[in-house]
């Protein structure tokens, strides 16, 4: 038989995460990613992040949002290696965790609207797209509701065995 055409499926037969899931990472680890991006500048590394966060509550309150997002991704690379079985009960729990963390960066949406007095800017319309976007595909991706429950304690027994 001939699988090539399963494209979500790795070598091994376990579904691969699925591109839209990284780009949801990314999205709510925007503040990682911005000190991240910040720190390659030798000159001046606050300017990056002033360009992103004018205000410093809101780079703080956006590092502090992407901790459970860099910890969805860490369950990720667990989940690819097949390692560290502990870690299971948290990945079945990884659409439940990713809809905690869509609320808390609306929260924060929230509160930035708030704190510019409900001044429409093109960032806040595009995050609030996003969101959106991001909740519908929480809610109707198959392929995610099926990668979430594919790692199961046998997998990880297996990976101990093998040499």
């Amino acid at each position: 038989m001939n699988f090539s055409n399963i494209t979500w499926l790795d070598d091994k037969g376990h579904i691969k995460p699925p591109i839209m899931l990284y780009l949801i990472l990314v999205f709510l680890a925007r503040g990682w990613c911005v000190f991240v991006a910040s720190l390659t500048q030798f000159n001046d590394r606050a300017g990056l992040v002033r360009l992103f966060y004018p205000y410093k509550q809101d780079f703080i309150m956006a590092l502090v949002a992407g901790i459970g997002a860099v910890f969805v991704y860490g369950l990720i690379i667990a989940e690819r290696k097949r390692k560290w079985a502990k870690f299971i009960p948290w990945f079945k729990r990884g659409r439940m965790l990713l809809w905690v963390l869509l609320i808390i960066d609306a929260a924060m949406l929230t509160q930035r609207l708030i704190h510019d007095d409900f001044i429409f800017k093109l960032a806040y319309g595009l995050d609030a797209l996003f969101l959106f976007w991001v909740s519908l595909y929480l809610l109707k991706s198959k392929r995610l509701y099926h990668y979430f429950n594919d790692w199961h304690e046998v997998d990880g027994e297996l990976n101990k065995k093998s040499p």
